[in-house]
């Protein structure tokens, strides 16, 4: 009985966002495939993982699903894949999952970090909410419970407005923390196999490589960036696996930041035109 109704919440979920040409954005949680929260506007396509997920693999990055400009292609795809056996990380003709997170902030999640070091929280997201809905724009939050970074027991309800029409996507990270004063948070994104990289006073941008290419080669490239509210540094972590940048909060106190992606199979062709546009 449980699978049946996770499987009529799935369709009717599926249903209320029925693509066409004149829908721009879409965000839903997936009980179907494994408790995954996608996100999608005209231009970018995105999502974090949930609970069932959790060690394959529990982390808070964001998964970039690129894709060509146009109509939606969530839905599609896990339709594709769960009905007809069709992976989505094959490109027919708009796109594919090509994007490695593993445990990491993935293309522009935030963490705390303590002494040059990412304390990532120990699950993925336990709630989410759609917070309003408009036809060119869908607001939703993401819970996760508290963890330990360094001395502080922390927790997080992160916010993410996706807008029709733009690569980046906003964000309001509220962190509730005991234990310290101020906690250090840093928004970023992994670094993969990078040909060129920017940063300017309030963000940073990569052009890579693919870096999933375990079902098919990729001849794309991806671009990501993060720009932040008055950081108080943009920096890599102590590894140097990711880039971030840093700001000091207290209890309660909202992180501003955006992150964005595209593909260069898309309208944006070039490392040039990506940090053109990101830098703007």
């Amino acid at each position: 009985m449980k699978k049946a109704i996770i499987l009529i919440l799935a369709l009717a979920a599926a249903a209320s966002c029925t693509q066409g040409p004149e829908q721009k954005v879409m965000a839903r949680f997936v009980p179907e495939r494994a408790d995954d929260f996608i996100f999608e506007n005209d231009l970018i396509c995105g999502r974090f993982y949930g609970k069932a997920l959790e060690g394959n693999p529990t982390s808070p990055g964001i998964d970039i699903w690129v894709k060509t400009p146009g109509e939606l292609v969530a839905n599609q795809r896990y339709k594709d894949e769960l009905e007809n056996g069709l992976s989505y990380h094959i490109d027919r003709g708009n796109g594919k999952d090509c994007y490695k997170v593993a445990v990491s902030l993935g293309g522009g999640a935030s963490s705390p970090i303590v002494d040059g070091a990412l304390c990532l929280p120990p699950t993925n997201y336990r709630e989410w909410e759609i917070v309003s809905e408009e036809p060119g724009k869908v607001v939703f939050t993401l819970r996760y419970p508290a963890w330990q970074a360094g001395q502080a027991s922390v927790s997080l309800s992160k916010t993410i407005t996706v807008t029709a029409g733009t690569y980046w996507c906003d964000v309001e990270d509220v962190y509730s923390f005991e234990g310290a004063e101020t906690l250090d948070i840093a928004a970023g994104f992994i670094r993969h196999d990078i040909t060129e990289e920017t940063s300017w006073a309030t963000g940073m941008a990569i052009w890579e490589h693919a870096s999933d290419q375990s079902v098919e080669p990729e001849d794309g490239m991806i671009g990501v960036a993060v720009r932040m509210e008055e950081p108080d540094a943009i920096t890599l972590t102590a590894d140097g696996a990711h880039s971030v940048a840093v700001k000091s909060i207290h209890s309660g106190e909202a992180v501003h930041y955006s992150y964005a992606s595209c593909w260069s199979k898309g309208n944006i062709k070039t490392a040039g035109d990506w940090f053109a546009y990101v830098t703007q």
